[in-house]
């Protein structure tokens, strides 16, 4: 009868070092737990796959069961931005993901006060980083420099602890690449670059690359940026590779699904840039969440495209272009170079009918909002000289 009891004491003993385990190898912190690693994975995929009320659930789980940690209040404040990211000119969720955020860095703040844990450190820079994403995207220059100052000022608070490395790398990665975009990209800004320290562009994108396999937080965030800067610095091949394999791991995740399009097009596989395009105009068409008019302009732009170039069917080509014209005008993306490039399409067509008045309008639409140094602008101008001459010569 003696056995029993000491089988239970066995036992306890068992979990009891189970749980001095966990405790020694997760330091005491939140973020290292194998349990919260668990509850937090299938949480954060939900979340990339655009199934926003089932992460939702789990990271209000996490809010009840850690009411003073950072953590769930930063993933429902990710969740906001990604809700925001198939069209970033939608401000609906701007609020709620400033509101969330700040609530993570006065949980964080607290716990950084009273025992100055690293964790604390890295909840803070993270949080100030995503606030400071959103100004940015906003034109909110002087909030979004004083958000990337005190980002840059908990990661380094946060480098004293060596297991956060991989997570760390991500905003050093983002520093060091975005340093120089903005630099050649946005002039007005150059002054205040001399705030902070210099930077390593393609040490950036090296180290945007690591994480993106080496991280456990922050690895599809490094692949989100990876999938822009590949698209910006011509790595086509890289692009392409990528943006396959965040679509096949997320294939409800629309920013994904239209970079996947976008690659495929870029690097000539019609067939599979064709499909994806049909996929991503039916789920526009189904209301399928994150699937709205930027998307739908990729997608009937590359259809369109090979209507009219490859097929040569002047109707189907004409209500692509048409089609991509629209979802322009529904998020005023007047600059974009799929609406000039449509626009330019519906000119070629016009003119191949001999409408000459039509091809007129379409090139000067053309010549009045592409880049006046973009082939479109260059075409459109060439294309209307001739539409011109045609046009007097039939009169």
């Amino acid at each position: 009868m003696l056995t029993l009891p000491l089988a239970f004491q066995a036992e306890g003993q068992w979990w009891k070092l189970t749980e001095e385990a966990e405790k020694e190898r997760s330091k005491g912190m939140l973020l290292l737990t194998s349990e919260v690693q668990i509850e937090a994975t299938t949480a954060i995929n939900q979340m990339y796959n655009f199934h926003f009320p089932e992460a939702e659930r789990e990271f209000n789980y996490l809010k009840v069961k850690y009411p003073n940690h950072p953590l769930p209040d930063f993933l429902l404040g990710l969740m906001q931005w990604w809700k925001i990211v198939p069209n970033t000119g939608n401000e609906v969720y701007d609020e709620h993901l400033i509101e969330y955020m700040d609530s993570s860095i006065d949980k964080a703040e607290k716990i950084w006060d009273e025992t100055e844990n690293p964790e604390a450190a890295f909840f803070m820079a993270a949080a100030y980083g995503f606030k400071g994403r959103l100004h940015a995207e906003r034109k909110n220059w002087t909030r979004a420099t004083l958000a990337a100052k005190n980002a840059l000022k908990y990661l380094e608070y946060s480098r004293n602890f060596a297991d956060f490395s991989p997570e760390l790398m991500f905003g050093d990665g983002l520093y060091n690449y975005y340093y120089h975009f903005i630099k050649q990209n946005f002039p007005l800004l150059r002054p205040v670059l001399w705030l902070f320290p210099k930077a390593n562009k393609m040490q950036g994108v090296a180290q945007l690359e690591k994480v993106s396999y080496q991280a456990f937080y922050t690895r599809t965030e490094a692949r989100y940026f990876l999938l822009q800067i590949y698209a910006m610095e011509n790595m086509t091949d890289k692009s392409y590779d990528l943006a396959k394999y965040t679509h096949e791991n997320y294939p409800d995740n629309p920013f994904f699904h239209r970079y996947h399009a976008r690659a495929a097009f870029i690097v000539g596989r019609m067939d599979e840039a064709m499909e994806q395009s049909k996929a991503i105009l039916n789920r526009i068409a189904q209301h399928q969440v994150g699937y709205e008019a930027v998307s739908g302009r990729y997608a009937s732009y590359i259809l369109g495209y090979y209507q009219l170039y490859v097929y040569k069917n002047r109707p189907e080509a004409k209500q692509y272009f048409q089609q991509c014209m629209d979802f322009s005008k529904q998020t005023d993306s007047f600059e974009s170079g799929y609406y000039w490039a449509s626009v330019l399409g519906l000119a070629r067509i016009s003119y191949q009918e001999n409408d000459f008045d039509k091809t007129v309008d379409y090139c000067k639409e053309v010549l009045d909002k592409a880049e006046k140094k973009s082939a479109q602008h260059i075409e459109a101008k060439k294309l209307l000289a001739e539409a011109k001459k045609a046009r007097r010569k039939r009169r």
